[in-house]
């Protein structure tokens, strides 16, 4: 008998015990399925004392006065039991089967194309529940490139949904998959760029076919850039192998009978310095950049072109107007930091205001005409940061502007910055990082070829860093670039560079100069961390400038837009006249709000702990918190520097230069600090669905305990007032 009570009131298998308290509500991430109802079932038969069958066997034995009590809590617990189980047998509820994952259409044509991700039959969904996103295919679940949580559908309460997603070709086909995802997972040591818990990968729920894109149709992220050559331009582009492909071009899109030969490299996984770019989880192959060259181009003639190979298929027709440097107006816009966006949310926060720049300047491109024109983007290009495919992302992105422009660019420090990079002296120790993500300088230096020849040796495996410094002349204007990643000091390549192009320059042929480079000399923004690379191109460039009388000094890095007045350390002011020229020092300009947005706007300074916005001081002449860029104009008689917002496309400052060096509204806006909303990424939402089964099922429970224990009440106030019976618990070798 002993042996028969200890078998009917030992403590449950902790297992049980596990489920009992899911079930109950003290951890409700588990969804309550008939496996679990039945579990909770036999948790029922082992713990809750067998008092009737025991009272039966007492009576009969009578060897024994006191008897067993059913426990006060046994009713409402069978009936909240059976309120469960009723409700895991709901066949609608029921998660023995895998959701259904289709994609339509079975492969896409090239890159922007749209795939619909439709599911189905998806029990309790949760809003925590995600779409995983993956190139190639077979990638571990946790090196996806990006995802979507699946409340983004309108309908994902109800376990059906869709969502739509254009998808850059990377050269390899993609695949999706539905994950589960419980808050009791959330990882707060596994966080995005914004901070946000990276979501789980534990419950794989459904996963999709292969995706792919269709062969033959010719290579993309077209660019165009000037060469040393006035009479040339350079075609670059990207394809899935290295056979050979072919520029071909003419005059009419009918005649392209001009052929160039593309020469071809690649970088390789090892090529890179440090993760995330050399690890599983950022690395993608790359492809094969190409380099065509077309030759002997007349001055300002519209061309049409394709690039690819009859065998590869080529792209389709693109055009361009060839540079004239002889022409009378130059046409360029100009802006720095504008990175690209993605569809879905991934690893780093990704530019959504990059769309619009892109769209405003194409607009402004078109309504040129037959007039040349090229874009300056200064620094950080596409903000990849290790991540290879955002640079695929980037190039689609831009190619409706790039393959019309020559696309130019000079290096910052989202591109090469890392701790073993060969210029790192003592006073830059705090500022030359890790912002590179591990690339070192390797995508940018193959996937842009810009004039000159400039160079620097990584001090690894890698190729060395090109696209540092180089300049042209284009129209009116003598353009130059610069890096402020690199040694800039006297003695060194550059810093030669910048002094014998400056010297030399025909200001009868180009009267107005423009020198471009990435992080600032000047701003009012707290960028505390750079001064001390201020303060050294303050010391050693900044007389080059002014003594070289430099129309424009235009600046990215920081994620505003700032004009300033004629400067000379920290001066406002010119040199006056000098024979019948106006010699004024150079305008300084930040253009860094193209598109990225992590930036303190005009933050407030310990020297100033009650202003709620750094006061702007006098040699700051305007202040913009709006995205945009800038676009430049110039005639051998003014240049003018016009600052266009992206909420609506038009100007919001302007800047007029004579040629004679004499500056005309140079007022602006003056305390205007515009208005700046950071951009959230994909937060981890923990709201359920007001239809969730949850509440449905919490409903029920609640009520079935109500009920059991107005049952159990009545059970003991009956028994309690019968004669003769005293309830007491019978005991067992374990109490």
């Amino acid at each position: 008998m002993a042996l028969f009570r200890k078998f009917f009131y030992r403590k449950p298998p902790d297992g049980l015990l596990e489920i009992y308290d899911r079930v109950y509500g003290y951890n409700c991430d588990l969804p309550f399925t008939l496996e679990t109802g039945i579990m909770s079932l036999l948790f029922l038969i082992t713990s809750v004392p067998m008092s009737w069958p025991f009272h039966t066997f007492a009576f009969f034995r009578n060897k024994q006065k006191t008897r067993m009590s059913p426990s006060p809590l046994s009713i409402p617990v069978m009936m909240s039991v059976v309120v469960l189980i009723l409700i895991s047998l709901m066949p609608a509820q029921s998660s023995s089967s895998s959701p259904t994952l289709t994609i339509t259409p079975g492969i896409l044509k090239k890159s922007g194309d749209t795939v619909l991700i439709e599911w189905s039959n998806l029990s309790s969904p949760s809003s925590l529940d995600w779409l995983g996103i993956y190139s190639p295919p077979d990638s571990s679940h946790d090196c996806f490139i990006g995802y979507k949580f699946l409340n983004s559908s309108p309908s994902w309460a109800s376990g059906s949904g869709s969502i739509s997603l254009p998808l850059t070709n990377l050269r390899s086909k993609y695949s999706f998959r539905i994950f589960r995802w419980n808050q009791s997972e959330v990882d707060l040591t596994k966080l995005d760029q914004d901070h946000n818990p990276l979501p789980g990968t534990a419950h794989l729920l459904s996963q999709s076919n292969p995706l792919g894109f269709a062969a033959g149709r010719g290579p993309e992220q077209v660019h165009l850039a000037f060469t040393d050559e006035e009479s040339e331009m350079r075609v670059m582009f990207l394809a899935e192998d290295a056979e050979k492909r072919y520029v071909r071009y003419g005059e009419e899109e009918e005649e392209m009978d001009e052929v160039a030969v593309a020469r071809v490299e690649r970088y390789e996984r090892d090529d890179m310095c440090d993760a995330p770019a050399n690890s599983s989880v950022g690395w993608r192959d790359p492809g094969w950049v190409f380099d065509g060259v077309i030759k002997g181009l007349k001055k300002g003639v519209r061309y049409y072109y394709q690039v690819g190979s009859d065998s590869k298929g080529w792209s389709k027709i693109h055009s361009f107007v060839s540079r004239n440097e002889d022409s009378d107006e130059t046409v360029a816009f100009l802006f720095g930091d504008m990175g690209t966006a993605t569809p879905y949310s991934t690893f780093l926060r990704t530019q959504d205001e990059s769309i619009s720049t892109v769209k405003w300047i194409l607009r402004d491109i078109e309504a040129l005409g037959d007039k040349p024109a090229f874009v300056s983007h200064i620094g950080d290009i596409s903000y990849a940061r290790g991540y290879s495919w955002l640079w695929d992302q980037f190039f689609v992105q831009i190619e409706p502007i790039s393959s019309k422009v020559a696309y130019h660019v000079c290096i910052g420090n989202h591109e090469y910055d890392w701790p073993l990079q060969p210029w790192r002296p003592d006073w830059a120790k705090t500022i030359y990082g890790t912002d590179g993500g591990g690339e070192c300088g390797v995508p940018y230096s193959l996937k842009f070829h810009m004039p000159g020849n400039s160079s620097e040796p990584t001090g690894t495996r890698a190729p060395a860093t090109r696209n540092l410094y180089y300049s042209f002349n284009n129209g009116v204007v003598h353009f130059v670039y610069i890096s402020t990643e690199t040694n800039f000091f006297p003695g060194s390549s550059q810093y030669n560079f910048i002094k014998h192009d400056l010297e030399s320059v025909d200001r009868n042929k180009t009267p107005f100069v423009v020198v471009q480079g990435h992080r600032p000399m000047y701003t009012t923004s707290n960028e505390k961390g750079d001064a001390p690379i201020r303060e050294k191109m303050l010391e050693h460039l900044e007389p080059l400038f002014v003594k070289n009388k430099v129309t424009l000094v235009l600046w990215g890095h920081v994620h505003r837009y700032e004009r300033f007045c004629p400067l000379n350390n920290f001066t406002c002011g010119s040199m006056g006249f000098s024979g019948e020229k106006w010699e004024a020092f150079p305008i300084h300009v930040v253009i860094g709000m193209a598109g990225q947005d992590w930036q303190p706007i005009w933050a407030p300074r310990a020297d100033h702990p009650n202003d709620p916005i750094y006061p702007q001081p006098q040699r700051s002449m305007y202040r913009g918190g709006e995205f945009g860029y800038t676009r430049l104009v110039a005639t051998k008689e003014k240049l003018i520097l016009s600052y266009v917002g992206n909420h609506d496309g038009e100007v919001h400052d302007m800047v007029e230069i004579l040629a004679s060096g004499q500056v005309l509204n140079n007022g602006g806006g003056g305390g205007n600090m515009g208005s700046f909303t950071a951009g959230s990424g994909a937060g981890v939402e923990v709201t359920e669905s007001k239809f969730s089964w949850y509440v449905k099922g919490a409903s029920l429970l609640i009520l079935g305990t109500f009920i059991g224990y107005v049952l159990g009440y009545i059970s003991r106030t009956k028994k309690a007032n019968a004669p003769g019976k005293t309830w007491t618990l019978v005991k067992t070798e374990d109490t």
